[in-house]
């Protein structure tokens, strides 16, 4: 059995380890259109593992996001990498916002998750410079990671099972059973398409996803300068109604703090910054769907817009992380932006909220890996690779 997999981010890292794992003889190729794995957002995300508490308990997410989190324990510790065992409070500002308080605890008992209602002065014993209204929540098993330690680690390890790797290769066609790229082509039995930033581009080649198109939001921290404010991941109560969780100040891997992320829409694919990864026809592509989403002001995007846009300013993202803290008054520094590959179904103008798999003969494609894909990815590699034995 030969194996194509697109894409070297965290998604085809864990597909390429569950195939090994399933066949030790079998033939697997990861091809990426870059120079190394990770190198977008499985290597510039938070490095957050996230227990799984935030979604319902009919989704992807809920199912795997739990089971994902021991498994990167388990691996972490396995293989000795680094992590921080910071956990996680989930405040509320004011008395609506313990509605949603509530409700996230009844999904992460709903999902199985261990997680703690707590009241104001137990909060402010975890974290004394915390600040919340009434209740709050812990949660003990979010930690922190190194996404590009792991990464390498993945390599490293499928390098050493047999899995070859092929870079400078961007996928340009299909024909037969075969995969054309820059870099030649390939023939496989199977091709999964775990390209991120460029899944649904993949997938159109296919002729798959055509009600899909990727809506890219430019995620931007701010690394905290000076000593931490707090020593614990402090989380805002989100809005449900979309996929992003509001700006927070996170842990990093080496106990520094940082505030974000943003959800800006970004204007380009790969928009990181000022002019990079500029791509003429994907700045049209995006304008044009931004503006039709803004004109109808689609699940909210036209507020969201105009919130997310303020935050370029350093001011606007340290007022918002401020106030869940009795005392903030750090300077902040800006870190390496990340671009979040939120899908949008084309038709209903909605963005997706769970993971999307599509099937063809001889062809997975993983259309929304969008956050806690981390968090999920090997058991939902093993969701992946399974739905092909069926």
């Amino acid at each position: 059995m030969k194996n194509i997999v697109v894409g070297s981010g965290i998604i085809g890292l864990s597909i390429a380890n569950e195939l090994r794992h399933r066949d030790p003889s079998a033939e697997i190729l990861v091809i990426e259109k870059e120079q190394d794995v990770g190198k977008h957002a499985s290597g510039r995300n938070s490095g957050v593992l996230h227990a799984g508490f935030y979604y319902s308990a009919d989704s992807l997410k809920a199912r795997f996001c739990r089971d994902g989190n021991k498994k990167w324990h388990s691996f972490i510790e396995e293989n000795e990498l680094s992590i921080n065992r910071c956990g996680k409070l989930v405040v509320a500002q004011n008395e609506k916002e313990l509605e949603g308080i509530n409700t996230l605890h009844e999904r992460g008992q709903k999902n199985d998750v261990e997680i703690y209602l707590i009241d104001e002065k137990e909060a402010m014993d975890l974290e004394p410079n915390v600040k919340t209204f009434e209740k709050a929540l812990w949660s003990p098993n979010t930690s922190s990671v190194s996404p590009s330690e792991c990464n390498m680690k993945l390599r490293e390890q499928l390098e050493k099972s047999g899995v070859e790797f092929r870079f400078d290769c961007r996928v340009v066609g299909y024909e037969g059973n075969a995969i054309k790229t820059t870099n030649g082509s390939f023939s496989a039995d199977h091709v999964y398409n775990c390209a991120g930033l460029y899944a649904d581009k993949v997938a159109h080649l296919f002729g798959a996803g055509r009600e899909y198109t990727l809506l890219p939001f430019k995620g931007v921290y701010r690394k905290c300068i000076g000593d931490n404010p707090v020593n614990r991941h402090i989380y805002p109560v989100p809005n449900l109604a979309n996929p992003f969780l509001g700006v927070h100040f996170t842990q990093t891997v080496k106990g520094e703090s940082k505030i974000g992320p943003t959800a800006i829409p970004a204007f380009w694919r790969e928009h990181y910054d000022g002019l990079s990864g500029f791509d003429l026809m994907e700045f049209a592509q995006v304008s044009l769907c931004e503006l039709d989403l803004l004109i109808r002001n689609s699940f909210g995007f036209r507020s969201l817009a105009l919130q997310e846009i303020v935050k370029y300013r350093a001011s606007a993202l340290e007022r918002d992380a401020g106030n869940m803290l009795n005392k903030f008054t750090n300077k902040t520094k800006a870190m390496p932006a990340g671009i979040r590959a939120q899908l949008l179904n084309v038709k209903t103008r909605e963005l997706i909220m769970d993971f999307v798999v599509e099937r063809q003969p001889g062809v997975t494609h993983v259309l929304n890996a969008i956050s806690p894909a981390w968090t999920c990815a090997f058991p939902f590699a093993e969701h992946v690779v399974s739905m092909d034995d069926n």
